[in-house]
């Protein structure tokens, strides 16, 4: 009976360690998460080049979780099409690593509603409204309006000098024309304001809906330059006017950056 446990034991693999996080090999949180996209198609699709030079960017120990950036932004950047399938093998092909990471990195997109599982494809782009877009403004500003009202009634104004270079950093971003980096770094302006509430449900669900209204209409024109520049303006203008405690202002000034040019 011993010599049989012992076999079972072998088979089983190394034991977790005691505090060790349970396996999420999605990246999903737990979420369940569609078993149809696999065994896609790859002839027939049109070839995608990607930020960040190819095969050579993205280190091979975490591959995941560089493939998942990488489609992040070419989400942003409008390489990957609104309407468009494409297939984790393809994808794959050209970052030069297997499909599995990329189609686990896209698992997660499936999860944050950028794309949708095509059965025996691959992954469709989802194609969004300008109602949607509306919808998203709206939900933010009844979530951070209120929060921002309050952060500028009892936070020191030294703690808003501080986020001074986060908002100069969309500048710097957004006078190269740089959509992608403008991304990233106006989420992680926004992120370091509502930081300041204290609350990290607010923080996770306040991300996700940023993160979605930077996803790119189907018929949506490039941006112009100016009215990028002109979006990061209002991070240092918003900065003022909580430091200020200038209450009308700060409302003003979340609502039209919610409605107003986005990447």
């Amino acid at each position: 009976m011993e010599q049989g446990a012992a076999r079972e034991r072998a088979t089983e693999g190394p034991s977790p360690r005691c505090g060790d996080p349970a396996p999420d090999p999605y990246g999903t949180g737990g979420a369940r998460v569609p078993e149809q996209a696999r065994g896609e198609h790859t002839h027939g699709e049109t070839p995608l080049p990607f930020p960040g030079g190819g095969p050579s960017a993205v280190r091979r120990h975490s591959v995941r979780g560089q493939i998942l950036d990488a489609l992040r932004t070419a989400l942003v950047a409008g390489e990957l099409r609104p309407g468009e399938v494409y297939s984790a093998p393809v994808l794959g092909e050209r970052f030069g690593v297997s499909a599995t990471p990329v189609r686990e990195a896209m698992q997660r997109l499936a999860v944050e509603g950028a794309v949708e599982v095509v059965p025996n494809r691959g992954f469709r782009v989802v194609v969004r409204t300008p109602r949607e877009l509306a919808e998203l403004a709206e939900v933010r500003a009844l979530i951070e309006v209120p929060v921002m009202l309050r952060l500028a009634r009892t936070v020191p104004a030294g703690r808003w000098a501080a986020l001074r270079p986060l908002a100069e950093a969309t500048g710097a971003a957004a006078a190269r024309g740089d959509r992608a980096h403008y991304a990233e770094t106006d989420r992680a302006f926004h992120r370091a304001v509502l930081a300041l509430a204290g609350n990290e449900q607010l923080l996770v669900i306040a991300d996700d809906l940023h993160r979605r209204s930077q996803w790119p209409l189907l018929s949506a024109p490039v941006p112009r330059h100016a009215d990028l520049v002109a979006d990061a303006a209002e991070h240092g203008a918003l900065l003022d006017a909580l430091g200020a405690q200038d209450l009308p202002v700060v409302e003003s000034l979340v609502r039209e950056h919610f409605t107003g040019a986005e990447v």
